[in-house]
């Protein structure tokens, strides 16, 4: 079992006030019902399977109309099992079951019909699984709703909101509050759905928040596709870690997803066409957020917010710095920043603080740090600026992950041949870092992509294979790399020897 512990972009420009509620909210309830579903949820399933079966094997008998709805619905969706229930020489299922079998008095038959109704539709009354999770074969309205914010157990709960926090937290500072709050509830709804419509005849109560969580994995690998994920498991008794792109990973985790649920279907206590159909949904939305536009809006206002609510000491330090007070300006913003390390604002001034007091060697390590606040809220001409700035100071040497973030910002911004300067350098600068690695990959990459450059391609790839960094992830792709590049050398050399 893998399990993610984080990823590259554990911070966000303000307080993810929603994911936290969402959690709070999730915890609140499972602690509120978990009891009452344990003690209730043997009784149900217990009460419902006798129904059933003596609905079937005497359909003599006359059924209350509560317990008679649902015996049809029951006989409608799922033919192949009321078939075998009516069989008489079937398997036995347990004390009950037996007892029936040797009564045949119609009288004693139908009082226990009666009995069993009669507790059918109290504990129907009485269940939270019956009202408030939901059951594809007689969803509820509002069950679309509250089966998001209901869970099974500990690991459940823990499991899920653990997954809600990662992707979450960064959704909510991409989109806004209010958009990422009714694409998360909307999402639950709609993963409800596709399990109903995967699982039409089930009976099976579902319950839990990962329809809606899948979906926020579907929206965060469209929105941060090359972002890396820390993931640690066991291989028998070892203890391994490593590091994905999300591009990988979670594609991974979706085709596991389609695989369990065409498998085991409604039988599984897992949802997992919930999951398969949040996560396409939610990366869908994220498409379409992103295409139409709306997500620049988004991060606009989520930017023009935070300037307007800006802390007092942002305020303090900008007026003594137009007053030229650069030690009180630094005074105030040290300590502010240090409580608040990804504060862009006071990041900013402070480089303009160290510059005029003449701190060079400040100034570059905040620029530094400056130009990582812009990547990681992917705003990548002002990331740009920065390390220009960075570079005109004699700056040198950024901390490989900001580095090669750098350059595929510069892929992002159609700046190819800076893309292939950067990665290059930084791979010869840190040939012991796994971001060389990387790094190779990219220069190889915008070389035979961008650049038609095959024989560059090919060095590079060729270098990547060589590493002494473990890469065992990405042979296959190293290897395909190096047969393209040989491919379009070939080709190349072939144009090239053709007569006219």
């Amino acid at each position: 079992m893998l399990i993610p512990l984080r990823h590259e972009r554990m911070s966000a420009r303000r307080m993810p006030v929603i994911t936290f509620a969402l959690i709070a909210i999730n915890f609140l309830a499972f602690l509120g019902t978990h009891g009452t579903i344990e003690d209730q949820r043997e009784s149900l399933g217990t009460t419902r399977a006798h129904l059933l079966m003596l609905a079937a094997t005497h359909p003599e008998l006359k059924v209350p109309q509560e317990s008679q709805d649902f015996v049809n619905k029951f006989k409608a969706k799922n033919p192949e099992l009321w078939r075998q229930m009516h069989e008489p020489n079937r398997n036995v299922e347990d004390a009950w079951d037996a007892r029936m079998r040797l009564i045949e008095e119609p009288e004693a038959l139908q009082g226990e019909m009666n009995t069993l109704s009669v507790e059918y539709s109290q504990i129907k009354a009485q269940s939270v699984l019956e009202n408030y999770a939901f059951i594809p074969s007689e969803a509820k309205p509002i069950t679309y709703l509250t089966a998001n914010f209901l869970h099974g157990g500990w690991m459940h709960i823990i499991g899920n909101m653990w997954f809600l926090w990662l992707a979450g937290f960064v959704l909510e500072d991409a989109w806004g509050r209010i958009t990422y709050s009714i694409v998360y509830l909307i999402s639950g709804a709609v993963a409800l759905q596709f399990h109903a419509i995967m699982n039409p005849g089930s009976i099976i109560p579902t319950l839990g928040a990962s329809g809606a969580v899948a979906a926020l994995m579907g929206a965060f690998l469209v929105c941060f596709p090359m972002l890396k994920i820390d993931m640690a498991g066991f291989i028998g008794f070892r203890l391994i870690r490593f590091q994905m792109p999300a591009l990988w990973l979670l594609p991974l985790w979706l085709l596991m997803e389609i695989f369990y649920g065409a498998l085991f279907g409604e039988y599984s206590g897992t949802a997992h066409w919930a999951h398969v159909g949040g996560f396409v949904f939610g990366a869908l939305i994220a498409l379409g957020i992103r295409y139409s536009g709306v997500e620049k809006k988004l991060n606009d206002a989520v930017e023009q917010e935070i300037s307007i609510t800006s802390d007092p000491e942002i305020a303090e330090a900008t007026e003594l710095l137009h007053a030229f007070k650069t030690d009180e300006a630094l005074g105030v913003l040290q300590p502010y920043f240090e409580q608040h390390p990804n504060s862009v604002d006071a990041c900013n001034l402070l480089q303009q603080v160290y510059w005029r007091k003449g701190d060079l060697e400040a100034h570059r390590a905040t620029l530094a740090r400056l130009c990582e606040l812009h990547l990681n809220l992917r705003e990548y001409e002002a990331a740009w600026k920065d390390y220009e700035e960075f570079l005109e100071a004699d700056g040198s040497g950024l901390k490989p992950a900001v580095w090669l973030d750098l350059g595929r910002a510069a892929e992002q911004l159609g700046k190819f041949d800076r893309a292939y300067s950067e990665f290059e350098s930084l791979a010869a600068s840190y040939p012991n870092e796994r971001q060389s690695l990387q790094a190779e990959l990219g220069a190889a990459r915008v070389a035979l992509k961008k650049l038609n450059r095959p024989e560059d391609a090919l060095r590079h790839f060729e270098a990547a294979a060589k590493s002494r960094i473990p890469h065992l992830d990405i042979e296959p792709a190293i290897a395909a790399g190096i047969r393209e590049a040989k491919a379009a050398m070939a080709s190349a050399s072939s144009a090239a020897s053709a007569p006219a």
